[in-house]
């Protein structure tokens, strides 16, 4: 095979935690530089789906699907639209399904991207190349709507001195590029306790809000639970707090854990049956190899389970306020 640009996190332990079995269907939901497809395809006789929301990562796995014949099929798709494009394939169900959460290296390093504030380049942050970019948000959102963005999406806890500073700011000039909001956070919102530059939370917190990327993880979540078939894997590796919140409380509601199966009180409903089963030690996080050779896999943590045989849970309303801002009217958390 063709060797990849880079080896993504915790890719060992994520393979270990698919169990992959030769001739098993598998999904990766995040092909990014294809390390994780590569990684599957390396047992035979597998197949596998890819997606990925990135047009430029999809055109340079294409020699990845040529070298498979047959046995990869890599689509440009969002989270969301997992369960229905493995339906439309005919590739349900899965033996396993693994998921990279986050911006890719080659989307961070790439400044025209406008994901980092390290180089100059366009405020843009967008995926997939649509809808509305970071400098839209920054420009156009109220100034109460960009402090929730900033605290929610990026703790931030000077969210509203950087969101009042950038409603004053844009009225003389509107912001354009990375650097121009990265200077200006660190003017108003110095970082003096840590090497973290000022502005990383902010980048992080417009980012998420543009990709809506906790609503795709929810919703890819969903849609894994529904194709994988008796038996199959998931695996989920995230890098902050946000994701893996929501991939911890997703676990947690359908493997019962916390429950009292005995006593109930009269009337009291009993909760569906465990959809999955968690085992191990969990979160697996990297060793202290894998983060000296890789800083950004510091924060990596890789979450699993394995489906049983009784049905996909309905979506709680606890799980669905984890992924959006809260409504104003209910207060600030």
């Amino acid at each position: 095979m063709t060797s990849a640009p880079h080896i993504p996190v915790l890719r060992d332990e994520a393979m270990a935690a698919l169990c992959i079995r030769p001739g098993g269907r598998y999904i990766d939901a995040t092909f990014g530089a294809g390390g994780y497809t590569r990684a599957l395809l390396a047992q035979p006789d597998t197949r596998v789906l890819a997606l990925d929301r990135d047009r430029t990562a999809v055109k340079a796995g294409e020699a990845l699907v040529e070298e498979m014949g047959g046995r990869l099929s890599l689509v440009e798709a969002r989270f969301s639209q997992l369960e229905a494009i493995a339906c439309a394939q005919g590739f349900a169900p899965v033996d396993g399904i693994v998921f990279d959460i986050g911006v890719s290296s080659m989307q961070f390093d790439e400044a025209a991207r406008g994901f980092s504030f390290r180089a100059e380049g366009p405020l843009d942050m967008r995926m997939g190349g649509q809808g509305r970019s970071a400098a839209d948000i920054v420009n156009e959102a109220d100034e109460e709507t960009l402090a929730d963005i900033l605290y929610f999406y990026g703790e931030e806890r000077a969210a509203r001195r950087i969101a009042r500073a950038i409603v004053h700011d844009r009225e003389i000039a509107p912001f354009q590029t990375t650097r121009a909001l990265a200077e200006m956070i660190a003017r108003v919102a110095p970082n003096r306790v840590s090497d973290i530059h000022p502005a990383t939370k902010s980048f992080q917190a417009l980012r998420i809000a543009v990709n809506e990327e906790l609503e795709e993880l929810l919703n890819g979540l969903i849609g894994a639970e529904r194709l994988l078939g008796k038996g199959g894997r998931l695996a989920v590796v995230t890098f902050h707090s946000l994701e893996d919140r929501i991939v911890k409380q997703f676990l947690a509601e359908r493997s019962g854990r916390g429950e009292t199966g005995s006593r109930r009180l009269p009337g009291e409903i009993a909760p569906p049956a465990p959809s999955f089963v968690c085992e191990g030690r969990q979160p697996i996080t990297p060793t202290g190899a894998e983060t000296a050779a890789n800083s950004r896999a510091r924060s990596a943590k890789l979450r699993h389970a394995t489906r049983t045989a009784a049905p996909a849970h309905p979506l709680e309303a606890r799980l669905a306020r984890l992924s959006r801002l809260p409504d104003r009217d209910k207060g600030k958390a």
